[in-house]
């Protein structure tokens, strides 16, 4: 994904009705854009690092030839969207009641 890829996919994403926060982050967990503040974006970072990481093992667990495409978790206040990428991790927090 090149800057321009990044900054058009990100600019997109917080566009969207209810999107709370966005946040970019390379494979490293290293935030490359985020609309939250950094305690919060390294907060989520590392808590979708690891779910990312379990999820994608669980799939390929069950099917060696699978790969994890997206995770989406809903929880009382908010709902987390998940995309993980080679590259690149999506994560976008929404407020499903907007």
């Amino acid at each position: 994904m090149s800057h321009n890829d990044i900054e058009e996919t990100y600019n997109r994403i917080k566009s969207h009705k209810g999107v709370v926060g966005a946040i970019i982050a390379n494979q490293e967990g290293v935030s490359i854009r985020s609309s939250l503040d950094n305690s919060t974006t390294v907060q989520y970072i590392s808590a979708v690092k690891d779910l990312t990481y379990k999820a994608r093992s669980a799939v390929r667990d069950l099917d060696p030839q699978n790969d994890l495409t997206f995770i989406r978790i809903r929880s009382k206040k908010n709902e987390i969207m998940i995309a993980p990428d080679k590259d690149h991790n999506i994560i976008v927090i929404q407020n499903p009641n907007e």
